[in-house]
């Protein structure tokens, strides 16, 4: 649906982050271009971070460069002005709520990365974590569901206009995952009323979302204004490679993305799962043995010959035969991707850091890697190439545990005392394997042991090598 002439509805992102302004923002403004302004981005921030990003895009009324860079080196420029109105941050949130509550904002985005959702291995909330349990008992706002909850309070408390919820994470199942935290969310609040109306008035497509964002360096404002002579404060960048695939179910009406890429899809099933198991999986792989050899980016990674090989060897060996079956032949040509995938990250302009993609391990093992090896097992396959990613996580733990990391790893639902008091067991791995966090239902498998077992010495060797 697009708006009547004269007709602006609104997309509301919880998040002006740098992965938003590479991907959604820049496919609006691309639709934009086309002569269809009929939608526009209202967007903010639900926690005080970014303070001086979120400055900055309020100063240049939300316009910003957007630089792309190929793999052969080719650099291009845009000027991204898809942004109608950024929110600055307020403790009460009032302008977000504000604008969440609008009804001629029918669509509600959020990336908050794999950590931000707070789900067990059932699709309920893991209460363990301080900030959800704050949102719960203090009405708070502090995470997804909490900023989520306050906005259509006040959507019904002004005649309830339908809505709907976005997710644009690398999480399995995003949109249907948030829908059962939502849930569980409201009902642990008590308030059966809102949930109601959330089932009735609202959905979450799923979709899969794809372009390395690099966290912007000081060098990208630099290139910025020796290309263009624009002094801009808050310029992204990003590898030239873009991808959308949407779940065509919206309540309200969207863009018409289609005219500029986006693939309006039935099932985004087959395409999230190539890009979680070859793309985001192979990526930590990557990430965390580059890290073990002293390496600082992601290209540099790539160019050390076995650590390619182990990203190669796990897709080829156990993702592809796992994805693409007889019964169920995937419509995706998975060589090709892997091998687009891997020259992707071995592009040397985008300079993507290990830090950046080793971060968040606990939520990647589980997500990532564990149905691969699930079902490996299942077939009867051997687990080789699969297990060399946790047991390279596990030696990446054990430098962090002893402090011999040369950056902090950063994780959203790691507990640092459990995974501390791995490396105080008598046998840490044994330890690591049982941890029902990471594993779930196959925490203390026997079989999933002695395979990590088994590639933790030969991640031993490689580091010898």
């Amino acid at each position: 649906m697009t708006a009547n002439p004269g007709t602006y509805y609104t997309i509301l992102p919880l998040g002006l982050g740098s992965f938003h302004r590479a991907h959604q923002a820049v496919y609006l403004h691309e639709l934009h271009k086309t002569g269809d302004r009929s939608w526009s981005i209202v967007g903010g921030n639900i926690r005080n971070d970014m303070t001086e990003t979120m400055d900055a895009l309020a100063a240049q009324h939300g316009a910003y460069t957007l630089e792309t860079v190929s793999p052969a080196g080719e650099r291009i420029y845009e000027r991204i002005k898809s942004i109608r109105e950024v929110v600055l941050f307020e403790k009460e949130n009032r302008r977000l709520i504000d604008v969440g509550a609008d009804a001629m904002t029918r669509i509600i985005s959020f990336t908050v990365t794999e950590a931000g959702y707070y789900l067990d291995q059932h699709n309920k909330l893991d209460l363990s974590h301080t900030d959800l349990r704050a949102d719960l008992e203090h009405d708070g706002m502090g995470t997804i569901y909490g900023a989520v909850t306050a906005i259509l309070r006040e959507r019904v408390r002004r005649g309830g206009a339908p809505v709907t919820l976005l997710s644009c994470d690398n999480l399995r199942s995003n949109g249907a995952r948030f829908r059962a935290g939502l849930l569980d969310f409201l009902e642990r609040r008590g308030d059966s009323k809102l949930r109601e109306w959330v089932e009735t008035n609202t959905t979450c497509p799923c979709d899969m979302v794809d372009r390395i964002t690099p966290r912007p360096l000081p060098d990208v404002a630099d290139r910025v204004k020796a290309a263009t002579g624009w002094a801009d404060r808050a310029p992204v960048m990003g590898e030239s490679f873009i991808q959308w695939v949407v779940e065509d179910r919206f309540v309200a009406g969207r863009p018409a993305w289609a005219k500029v890429g986006v693939e309006m899809v039935d099932s985004v099933h087959a395409y999230e799962e190539a890009k979680i198991r070859v793309l985001n999986a192979t990526h930590s792989c990557v990430a965390w043995a580059g890290t073990l050899k002293g390496l600082n980016y992601i290209h540099e990674d790539m160019a050390v010959p076995a650590i390619r090989k182990m990203g190669y060897d796990y897709v080829t060996n156990d993702v592809i035969p796992c994805l693409d079956t007889p019964e169920h032949p995937c419509p995706i040509a998975l060589d090709k991707y892997r091998d687009v995938v891997l020259d992707r990250f071995g592009n040397p302009n985008i300079r993507d850091t290990n830090q950046r993609v080793a971060m968040d391990g606990f939520s990647k093992i589980p997500g990532f890697i564990v149905p691969t090896l699930h079902e490996c097992m299942a077939r009867g396959a051997p687990l080789d190439s699969t297990a060399m990613l946790p047991a390279l996580f596990f030696v990446y733990l054990g430098r962090w545990h002893r402090g011999e990391l040369a950056y902090t790893y950063q994780d959203g639902v790691m507990d640092p005392s459990v995974a501390h008091a791995f490396f105080a067991a008598s046998d840490p791995l044994r330890a690591f394997c049982q941890d029902p966090l990471l594993w779930g239902p196959l925490a203390g498998n026997e079989s999933i042991e002695a395979a990590i077992r088994a590639a933790e010495r030969r991640v031993q060797e490689f580091l010898k090598s």
